[in-house]
């Protein structure tokens, strides 16, 4: 299994690392790793996300890396990651 952002995903963390990197640049490459570490580990257990509790019924999952939110799918041999939230933003139905 690989790990792949879209193109959106990748642009919304790395606006988290700029915006957490501006007032606390430990803070930032701390939670780069964290998030590098907890996608890592779907290459072996892609169903360790858990379901979405908004859309429980969708084939999307998601991964906190506080106080962050990724939400991803399968697809084949590869997890995409599709968008990263901040928790507070109230996700949307994908389409």
């Amino acid at each position: 299994m690989t790990v792949r952002f879209t193109k959106g995903a990748r642009s919304q963390f790395l606006s988290a690392l700029r915006y957490i990197k501006a007032d606390k640049p430990d803070a930032a490459e701390r939670f780069r790793k964290k998030s590098e570490q907890s996608l890592d580990r779907l290459k072996d257990y892609s169903d360790s996300g858990r379901q979405i509790p908004e859309f429980p019924n969708i084939p999307y999952r998601e991964v906190v890396v506080a106080p962050y939110r990724y939400f991803y799918r399968v697809e084949g041999d590869t997890i995409l990651i599709v968008a990263v939230w901040h928790a507070a933003q109230v996700p949307k139905k994908p389409v």
